[in-house]
């Protein structure tokens, strides 16, 4: 399974447990997540013609068909529909005490070979809409050893974390080299992402520039998948879209 990001230099795992120890705690503020009203209207995404349809043509780059389950109909599961948040600046900057913003909703499906896969649905002026399907059950397996805490990912190195509280708990965080189970404040945690991000925020040099690869920021994903692109930036269009999440999420796997 393939889901491309762009890796950033960051602490090594006994230097960033370090850091992260040293810092105080504050008063941490839950993000808003999905209303009762957008769980029905998700469901209703998720189960329509249209989502099937996308479903059903898409295929993973360089995947061969899985023979057992070639009738098999795609199909997403709108009973089971997991929030995602992103830092967001405001969270970095210290201009705010909520950690994340909502990114998106993601639901497990399975295509017409039988192989796994993920549809985000976002927010959108005109409703909530598909805007990615993606190989793999990443967020249902992070959300499962979340253990009642949101789900928080930084895309910008692909870690996943559990929010409870004023905890945040590493589920995986290879990249950072810390270690998955280790607890951290969320002071502590903002104080790394200072560190990664402080610069390269919408608004600084780094943004303005286009610095590494550059941060022209594309359409969201609403028609047909297609191949795999690595997560740009830290961009500002991304912000508006998901509530204040700054990055510009990777497109992983898609299909056609």
């Amino acid at each position: 399974m393939l889901r491309t990001i762009l890796r950033t230099t960051v602490l090594s795992g006994a230097i960033a447990a370090a850091v992260f120890a040293a810092n105080p705690a504050f008063a941490a503020e839950s993000p808003t997540g999905p209303s009762p009203s957008d769980t029905t209207a998700i469901s209703g995404l998720l189960t329509s013609p249209g989502t099937a349809a996308r479903l059903a043509k898409t295929k993973f780059p360089g995947a061969a068909p899985a023979a057992a389950h070639a009738t098999r109909a795609a199909a997403a599961d709108a009973r089971t529909q997991i929030p995602v948040y992103e830092p967001t600046a405001a969270f970095i900057n210290g201009e705010s005490d909520v950690p994340a913003a909502l990114a998106y909703v993601a639901s497990p499906a399975h295509l017409a070979d039988g192989r796994d896969a993920t549809v985000w649905a976002q927010p959108s002026s005109s409703g909530w809409q598909v805007i990615n399907v993606a190989s793999g059950n990443d967020e249902q397996v992070h959300a499962a050893a979340a253990r009642g805490g949101y789900l928080l990912h930084e895309p910008q190195v692909n870690a996943w974390y559990s929010v409870s509280g004023d905890t945040v708990t590493v589920l995986d965080g290879a990249v950072s080299g810390v270690p998955a189970g280790t607890r951290v404040t969320l002071a502590a945690y903002r104080a790394e992402l200072q560190k990664r991000y402080g610069d390269k925020l919408p608004g600084s040099t780094y943004d303005k520039t286009g610095a590494g690869g550059g941060y022209a920021v594309p359409a969201p994903n609403t028609g047909t998948d297609g191949n795999p692109a690595t997560a740009l930036a830290i961009g500002g269009a991304a912000a508006a879209a998901a509530g204040g999440a700054f990055f510009l999420r990777r497109r992983s796997q898609h299909g056609k």
